[in-house]
């Protein structure tokens, strides 16, 4: 694994979320365009939330130190005040890769036991996104904020271990079922006390705070806004000489059910474009040269829906694979105006 000096010079690309605790910024280093790097930033964070922030962003220190080394976790290069620098995690997030190769399961079950034997439990992956096919194809880690280091490794250690193996056979469920053994199956049903006492009790707390309290979206409600509201508000915006085209999509919204997204094809500015309409009808409006098209001239609702939604890795992968459309759709993801990592549930 390449070490990569503290006095990197980092150069910001790409903003991948945002939240009240920190904000995820992909780039690269200064003196070598090859090498991606992240930062999540949290010198210019509100007060109310620094200290929120600042205490995750220890529990992500150390266990990016106590992981250091272990193939399939990133590396911790600096932290300073503007936030913590790390390496880039090369990868497809497993709702992407939706691995069927027993290999996979193997190195992640590798991976966690020498996490393990660290003291460090991730206490996370039950989101998939956090686990990660390599180009070859080995398994990987990202997003230590919960990760826990426990210098004893005594019950309580053991215990997160557990849960942090368990989340990985719910992911092998998902994606392989065919291959889980007899003693996978019984595991997956036996939740652990401390787990169980969670989600009985502090989890609905936890959702209040962070839904209803934080405004963090809960993937609530799926009405089809674009096509009861899309017409009428289409008709609106075409009416401007300046727009020449319109298309709508939609990304969950805090505690409130479903947003709508609209992209307005036009060379007018996003402030000019986000006074054609106020936020009550439409929560984001997007000014955008050109909007992404098919070859038959169709626009590609797909990739909006994705830009909507903020799903950066999979717009990255769209683009790599169509050179001709990452040209229309780069700038447009640089500048989405949705920036949470929630998605619509179901999608």
């Amino acid at each position: 694994m390449k070490t990569l000096p503290a006095d990197t010079q980092f150069v910001q690309e790409t903003v991948h979320k945002r939240d009240p605790f920190s904000e995820t910024v992909s780039g690269y280093a200064a003196d070598d365009p090859n090498e991606k790097l992240v930062m999540r930033r949290l010198g210019s964070l509100p007060l109310w939330s620094r200290w929120i922030g600042w205490a995750l962003a220890r529990k992500e220190i150390r266990g990016l130190k106590a992981v250091a080394g272990i193939e399939g976790t990133p590396q911790l290069i600096r932290v300073d005040r503007e936030g913590i620098l790390r390496t880039w995690s090369h990868g497809t997030p497993l709702q992407l890769a939706k691995p069927k190769d027993a290999a996979w399961y193997k190195d992640a079950k590798r991976l966690l036991r020498e996490m393990r034997k660290r003291g460090v439990s991730h206490n996370d992956l039950a989101k998939p996104q956090n686990w990660l096919m390599t180009p070859d194809g080995r398994a990987s880690v990202i997003d230590f904020q919960l990760a826990a280091v426990h210098n004893n490794r005594g019950r309580l250690h053991r215990i997160m271990a557990y849960e942090d193996l368990r989340h990985l056979l719910k992911q092998k469920r998902k994606y392989a079922k065919s291959l889980l053994t007899p003693a996978e199956k019984k595991m997956l049903e036996r939740r652990a006390l401390p787990s169980r006492i969670w989600m009985a009790t502090a989890k609905p707390l936890y959702n209040f705070v962070t839904r209803k309290l934080m405004n963090w979206s809960d993937g609530e409600g799926t009405e089809n806004r674009v096509a009861k509201e899309g017409p009428a508000l289409r008709e609106e915006l075409m009416s401007h000489p300046r727009v020449q085209d319109v298309a709508f999509a939609t990304f969950a919204l805090p505690a409130r059910g479903v947003g709508l997204y609209g992209f307005v094809e036009t060379d007018l500015d996003q402030s000019i474009v986000r006074s054609f309409i106020p936020e009550k009808r439409v929560e984001h409006l997007q000014a955008v040269m050109r909007l992404p098209r098919g070859m038959d001239g169709s626009i590609r609702s797909d990739i909006l829906q994705l830009v909507a939604m903020n799903r950066a890795e999979e717009l990255q992968m769209v683009m790599e694979q169509d050179s001709a459309l990452a040209e229309t759709l780069r700038p447009i993801v640089n500048e989405r105006l949705n920036l949470t990592d929630r998605q619509l549930r179901g999608s």
